[in-house]
């Protein structure tokens, strides 16, 4: 966050400081993986309400997100009316049914196959709440001119894990979905042109009758994900 007529270098002191010894931090390091492991993402949502001021919450958690220059360019759309979810829904399934009929190419629907995922997305409006992660490739100065943000996508990208990861915490699944093209959520949710949608995240309670794809618990080992040099 800046402003056009002060955009000069303040310096202020930390203002939080965890002085944890290395038993607790090592504690709390391994509470969080143990916990963030039980994330799975689900299809069959219960048709419960939540909460709004869990949802609010989270978002509050992603917008402290680190950000390119600290322009903080996102915005996050939550949505728990049926009437809009129905809409959404609507759309998606559209891009979905051209995406399955072919037009992923043939490589990208054997990926899938394995996720036993089709066009059909009831969870659009099943889920409690959709949340619709907008990117700000650009921005507004009070005087309406107009500024760049960097490292945009990085940064939404770095938002939306809060984001994930603070819903989790408040014991709700979520389900990422990345519908391409995603123009109509512009129109839809009345955002400017000045943003691109990248995901929607479906949130809720999952149904008892809710599975996961065998697959989706095949992780990769520690030799695979990272590299330590000591």
């Amino acid at each position: 966050m800046f402003f056009k007529d002060s955009l000069e270098y303040q310096a202020l002191p930390l203002p939080d400081r965890f002085d944890w010894g290395e038993k607790e931090r090592l504690a709390k390091s391994r509470s969080f993986y143990n916990w963030m492991r039980k994330r799975h993402s689900v299809r069959d949502f219960k048709k419960t309400k939540i909460n709004k001021e869990i949802i609010e919450n989270a978002i509050r958690a992603a917008g402290t997100a680190p950000s390119g220059a600290n322009h903080q360019p996102w915005h996050f759309v939550a949505i728990s009316k049926l009437e809009i979810k129905s809409k959404i829904r609507i759309a998606a399934e559209l891009e979905e049914k051209e995406f399955y009929s072919g037009g992923a190419g043939d490589e990208w629907l054997k990926a899938l196959e394995p996720m036993g995922t089709d066009e059909s997305k009831p969870h659009l409006e099943d889920a409690a709440w959709l949340i619709v992660v907008f990117a700000q490739r650009y921005g507004f100065f009070k005087d309406g001119s107009r500024y760049k943000n960097y490292y945009v996508p990085e940064s939404v990208g770095i938002a939306s894990g809060f984001l994930i990861a603070s819903l989790h915490h408040a014991g709700l699944s979520i389900l990422t979905h990345t519908p391409n093209p995603m123009r109509f959520l512009n129109e839809l949710l009345g955002r400017p042109k000045s943003e691109k949608p990248i995901m929607i995240l479906a949130v809720g309670e999952p149904s008892s009758q809710a599975t996961v794809p065998v697959v989706a618990k095949l992780k990769k080992t520690d030799n695979e994900i990272m590299t330590i040099h000591e």
